[in-house]
């Protein structure tokens, strides 16, 4: 079985967006192949808002917007070059002068993809600076889970003002817990949890582009 078809059956089978609309958006983005989509929000399942109003499928983000997901809800959107899959209970907030240059995760699950460029990712725990890179990001108030899934990342930890942390991954190698609690450790090992190749590759596939464990083989959540 191909990388192509195990994509199709692993996103079939986790049900990302329900059973419909994962098939759909699988199709979309898989004939689409090299060719970037339209940017703006392009999944909605369950209760999504946009600024505190409902959110719309062809809706464009813009600086100043802020994301927000409910209850078994999630989100999937394009910015530029970037594309975002927003999990349930999720806020996000799109800052910078530039439309995603920065992106504040205030709560909640997001995974994302981001084309050439430097971007920042604000999150209660750090402030990371990224490009060309694919993340995925768990925000509570007093820790976050950080997972550099390819990609290079400056990692700055609100516990420890002035310290950076320079990481390059190619493949999920250093997944981390970041706290904010002086009485424990900063930075911590952990696993890769909640996030699949098989959504990282829809993702990259909705702006053109392929990641690099395309074709390989043992990609996780296959």
């Amino acid at each position: 079985m191909n990388v192509r078809r195990r994509l199709l059956h692993a996103m079939a089978a986790a049900g990302v967006l329900g059973p419909a609309g994962a098939v759909g958006l699988i199709r979309e983005a898989l004939a689409g192949g090299a060719t970037p989509v339209a940017p703006g929000i392009h999944r909605i399942r369950g209760t999504v808002t946009v600024n505190g109003q409902p959110a719309r499928e062809g809706q464009l983000l813009r600086a100043g917007d802020t994301v927000a997901t409910g209850p078994k809800s999630e989100a999937i959107y394009v910015i530029g070059q970037d594309a975002f899959l927003q999990r349930e209970r999720a806020t996000v907030s799109v800052a910078g002068e530039a439309v995603a240059n920065v992106m504040r995760l205030i709560t909640g699950g997001l995974l994302s993809v981001f084309g050439k460029g430097e971007k920042r990712l604000e999150v209660p725990t750090a402030t990371i600076g990224i490009r060309g890179t694919a993340c995925y990001l768990d925000a509570s108030e007093k820790s976050v889970y950080f997972c550099l899934c390819y990609g290079t990342a400056e990692l700055q930890p609100k516990a420890e003002p002035g310290r950076v942390e320079r990481i390059v991954t190619q493949y999920h190698d250093r997944p981390m817990m970041i706290n904010n609690d002086p009485s424990l450790p900063t930075m911590w090992s952990a696993p890769v949890v909640d996030h699949s190749d098989a959504e990282l590759t829809m993702l990259e596939n909705l702006v053109g582009r392929w990641p690099p464990f395309y074709g390989k083989s043992g990609l996780i959540g296959y």
